[in-house]
């Protein structure tokens, strides 16, 4: 607060970190940290999981437990987050890194490990050229077209692109087998 002669009156112990704060926020710079020598604290498990989680768990829940979970928030049965793999959680729809992150660190918190899935689980446009090059190829399997349709319908796609399209036909009209 101003003095009548214009200088600052020393700021009260409160006053002094919000100003601290507000400067280094303005800057955008970080706050030195309270104690240099201590170590980054574990992060402690949340409390509850964000609504993209909650929704993504709910749609798991129907398909691997047959369980009907209510509307609103809700919290995933330990019988649940025992069955969710991360090759799930890669291929559910609305599920990207960031949301099968946190379900995966959440799930930790209560006691359950979902190990994350080593390969980088490709985009469907990549699975469909890929297809599209195994056939090309000579090299295509029922066991390969059948996975990526069943990852289309998990996923929830309504595109699948034309040339696929011509190799099921194909497929179809010579028995493959």
């Amino acid at each position: 607060m101003p003095k009548p002669d214009g200088r600052r009156a020393a700021p009260q112990l409160g006053e002094a970190f919000h100003a601290t704060d507000v400067r280094t926020r303005k800057a955008g710079r970080r706050a030195p940290p309270a104690m240099s020598g201590q170590s980054r604290p574990t992060p402690l498990p949340m409390k509850t999981l964000s609504v993209r989680a909650q929704n993504v768990l709910k749609e798991l829940a129907v398909e691997l437990t047959g369980e009907q979970p209510p509307g609103g928030a809700w919290s995933p049965s330990r019988e649940l987050l025992l069955a969710v793999t991360a090759e799930r959680l890669a291929v559910a729809r609305n599920c990207g890194p960031h949301t099968t992150r946190e379900i995966i660190e959440w799930a930790q918190g209560c006691g359950v490990t979902i190990k994350p899935s080593l390969p980088r689980a490709r985009s469907l446009s990549e699975m469909w050229a890929g297809l599209v090059a195994s056939s090309s190829a000579g090299a295509l399997t029922s066991d390969e077209i059948v996975g990526a349709l069943q990852r289309s319908i998990r996923r929830k796609s309504m595109r699948i692109p034309v040339e696929f399209q011509i190799i099921l036909v194909k497929i179809l009209l010579s028995g493959f087998e």
